[in-house]
C-alpha cells in the first residue's frame, strides 16, 4: 500500500487522511429482538456495535446504567440462520446470542457491520488486545534521485531548507540504503563547501608568497604623502583600497588567512577520510543487516507456511467436530427444524413429566375460585346450544353402538393393567398425530356420579391434574356448562400449550329398568373473545368421561361402597398442534393416559371414602 502511494505521488495530507479512514471503525446501534428465555421468548433490546465490541442494553434510555452483556468480536462467529431470514446468531465459545431483525435487509446490514468490525479487530493488534487505536502517519525516506536533485540546491547556510528536505526524505524513504544515499549526498555537499574554503585559503597563501602583501603596503605609504588622496577620484585610482579597506588591512587579512591554509587542508583531509570511513562502515552494516533480513524473511516464510497448514488443519477439525450443544436456544424449540432428534425429544419430555409428578405443591388458581354456577339451564337461543347437544349426543350414540356391537376390530390395545384397558387408532392429519384413544376401566367403591362430578368440577381440578399450570372459568353458560381455559405446564423442549373448551355434565336416565343410569362429562374445544390465541400452542380436543354405576343388592342391610362398582369409558380425540414428532406423541400418550386414569380414580376413591354415597 505504501509503495503505491509513492507511485501515485500523493501528498502527506492525503496519506494521513487515507490512514484515518482505514483506522476508523463505523459505529452502529439500533433495536433487535433477542431470545431471552423460555418464559419471555423474544424481547426487544437496544444493541451497540462499537470499537470491535458488540453489547446490548434493555432499552436506549438505559444506556447510562451500563450494558446487560457484551462480547468481543475478535473470536466471535456470526451465523445467519438457514431458515429464518430475519435471524442471525452471534456466538463466542458456548455463549450464544440469538437475534432477529425486522426484515432481511436489516439483517444483512447488521451481519455486514459485525463482519467488518471483526475483520478490523482481527487485523489490528491494538484492537485485538482491547487497546484503543491511535492513527500514526507513516514515516518514509526520499528516493535516491530526489536526494541528488535536492543536494545540488543545498548549502551550509540553508539550514532551514536542509531540515525540511531531511524531514521530507525521512517521511518518504523506504529503507536504510536510501538513508545512506541521503547521507552521501549531504557529505558531497559538505565536501564541495570544504573545497571552496580550501581554494580561498590557498589563494591567500599564494598572495603572501608572491609578495602581493608588500606591494599593498608600499602603495598605502605613497597615498599618505598625497594631499588630495581623499578626492572622489583618488579611491578608484588605487587598487590597494578595496571595499573601504586600506592596503595595510588587506595585507593583514591575507597573511592571517594564508596562515590557515596548511591546517585547514589537514582538517579537510581528515574530515573526508572520516566521513568516507563512516559511510563505508554504515554500508557494511547495512549489508550485514540485509543478509540477516533475508535470513529472517526466509524463516518467516517457512513459519507462515507452517501456520497456514496448521490453520487449515484447525478449520478442518472445526468442521468435523460436533458443535457444542447449547441448550436453551430457539433451535431446540418444538418446530419443523428442531435441532434434536426424536429420541432426545422424547427423553426431554419424559424427564420433564417425571419432574412434574414429583412436585408436591400445585400451583393455585391465579384468579381465585370460579364464580358459582347459575341455577338456570342453557337457553335454546344460545350460540353453543346446538353444538353442545350435538357433540354430547354423538358420544351417547357411540356408547350405545359399542355396547350393541362389542369392541371394534380396528382398535389397538396399547396398555392393560387389571381391569383397565387402553386402546387407540393410529390417525394422522397433515402429518400431525391425532390418534383417537379409548380407555375402559372398572373401579369398586365409587359411583359414576362421583367420578363425573370431580372430573367436571373446576374447584378441584388442580388437586388431581398435575400437568396444569393454571385453570379458570371464563364464562358460566348454565348450571351444568361453563367455558374453561387451561394453561398446561411447559415440558421442554416442547412448546407450552393451552386449551379453551366448554365443559358439560349430564345425567342420562335409562329407559330400560335393567340398565343403569349414565353420567357423562364432555369437554370440547371452542373460541371465546376474551381468550384469543396468543403465545401458547392451542390444543384442540373432544373428550368424554362416561360412567355407569352397578349396585349389588346387599343382604338385608344398607348399601355400602363395597356394593358399588363403577364402569368407566373414557375417550379422547386430541390435536396437540405444533410440530411435535409423531413417535414422541404416541410414546407420551401410551405412558400418560393409563397413568392419568389410574391417578384420577385413586383420587376420587380417597376423597369420597368418608363421604356419603353420591348416586
Amino acid at each position: 500500500m505504501s509503495e503505491e502511494r509513492d507511485v501515485l505521488s500523493i501528498t502527506d495530507d492525503e496519506e494521513n487522511d487515507e490512514f484515518e479512514d482505514e483506522g476508523h471503525l463505523p459505529e452502529k446501534h439500533g433495536t433487535l429482538s433477542k431470545w431471552t428465555n423460555y418464559l419471555h421468548g423474544w424481547q426487544d433490546r437496544y444493541v451497540v456495535l462499537k470499537d470491535g465490541t458488540f453489547s446490548y442494553f434493555k432499552s436506549a434510555s438505559e444506556t447510562a446504567y451500563g450494558c446487560r452483556g457484551a462480547v468481543s468480536l475478535n473470536r466471535a462467529c456470526v451465523t445467519p440462520h438457514p431458515f429464518d431470514e430475519c435471524r442471525f446468531d452471534v456466538s463466542v465459545n458456548d455463549n450464544v446470542w440469538y437475534l432477529r431483525a425486522k426484515d432481511v435487509e436489516e439483517r444483512k446490514l447488521w451481519v455486514g457491520s459485525i463482519e467488518l468490525h471483526k475483520e478490523q479487530v482481527t487485523n489490528s493488534p491494538d484492537l485485538a488486545s482491547g487497546i484503543q487505536p491511535y492513527i500514526h502517519a507513516e514515516s518514509g525516506y526520499g528516493s535516491e534521485n530526489s536526494l541528488k536533485r535536492h543536494g545540488s540546491l543545498l548549502s551550509l547556510t540553508s539550514g532551514t531548507s536542509l531540515s525540511t528536505a531531511s524531514a521530507s526524505s525521512f517521511k518518504r524513504g523506504r529503507g536504510l540504503r536510501e538513508k545512506l544515499a541521503e547521507m552521501e549526498t549531504f557529505r558531497d555537499i559538505l565536501c564541495r563547501q570544504v573545497d571552496t574554503l580550501q581554494s580561498y585559503f590557498d589563494s591567500c597563501a599564494s598572495a603572501v608568497a608572491e609578495g602581493t602583501v608588500h606591494d599593498l603596503t608600499e602603495h598605502d605609504d605613497d597615498i599618505d604623502d598625497i594631499d588630495d588622496y581623499d578626492t572622489p577620484t583618488s579611491g578608484s585610482s588605487h587598487p590597494s583600497k578595496i571595499g573601504g579597506l586600506k592596503g595595510r588591512d588587506l595585507a593583514s587579512i591575507l597573511q592571517q588567512h594564508g596562515g590557515h591554509a596548511p591546517d585547514f587542508k589537514g582538517e579537510a583531509y581528515t574530515f573526508k577520510a572520516t566521513t568516507a570511513g563512516i559511510i563505508a562502515t554504515l554500508s557494511h552494516c547495512i549489508e550485514i543487516m540485509s543478509q540477516r533480513e533475508d535470513a529472517w524473511r526466509k524463516r518467516m516464510e517457512r513459519e507462515v507456511e507452517k501456520r497456514k497448514k496448521v490453520e487449515e488443519s484447525y478449520k478442518s477439525v472445526l468442521l468435523d467436530r460436533q458443535k457444542p450443544i447449547v441448550f436453551g436456544g430457539p433451535d431446540y424449540e418444538e418446530g419443523p427444524h428442531c435441532a434434536i432428534n426424536e429420541d432426545e425429544f422424547f427423553d426431554a419430555v419424559d424427564a420433564a413429566l417425571d419432574k412434574l409428578e414429583k412436585e408436591e405443591e400445585r400451583k393455585l388458581n391465579p384468579v381465585g375460585k370460579p364464580m358459582p354456577p347459575p341455577a338456570i339451564s342453557l337457553s335454546p337461543n344460545h350460540s353453543l346450544y346446538n353444538e353442545i347437544n350435538q357433540i354430547t349426543g354423538e358420544h351417547l350414540n357411540y356408547l350405545e353402538e359399542k355396547n350393541a356391537a362389542g369392541e371394534e376390530d380396528n382398535w389397538i390395545l396399547i396398555h392393560e393393567e387389571g381391569e383397565m384397558k387402553v386402546l387407540k387408532r393410529e390417525l394422522e392429519e397433515d402429518g400431525l398425530v391425532i390418534d383417537p384413544l379409548k380407555a375402559v376401566h372398572t373401579v369398586k367403591g365409587i359411583t359414576g356420579h362421583e367420578i363425573c362430578h370431580y372430573f367436571w368440577d373446576l374447584n378441584v381440578r388442580m388437586d388431581w391434574e398435575g400437568t396444569l399450570e393454571s385453570t379458570r372459568c371464563i364464562e358460566w353458560l348454565s348450571e351444568d356448562t361453563f367455558v374453561s381455559h387451561n394453561v398446561i405446564k411447559r415440558v421442554w423442549p416442547a412448546s407450552q400449550r393451552d386449551a379453551l373448551f366448554w365443559s358439560h355434565i349430564r345425567h342420562v336416565i335409562s329407559d330400560d329398568e335393567e340398565k343403569p343410569d349414565l353420567w357423562i362429562v364432555v369437554n370440547y374445544s371452542t373460541d371465546h373473545p376474551s381468550v384469543p390465541p396468543n403465545k401458547y400452542v392451542r390444543v384442540k380436543m373432544n373428550v368424554s368421561m362416561a360412567c355407569q354405576t352397578l349396585i349389588e343388592p346387599p343382604n338385608d342391610s344398607e348399601i355400602t361402597r363395597d356394593n358399588i362398582t363403577c364402569k368407566i369409558t373414557y375417550t379422547a380425540n386430541v390435536n396437540p398442534g405444533g410440530w411435535a414428532p409423531a413417535s414422541v406423541l404416541r410414546a407420551v400418550y401410551k405412558r400418560e393416559y393409563p397413568k392419568f386414569l389410574k391417578r384420577f380414580t385413586s383420587y376420587v376413591k380417597e376423597i369420597t371414602a368418608n363421604k356419603p354415597i353420591l348416586l
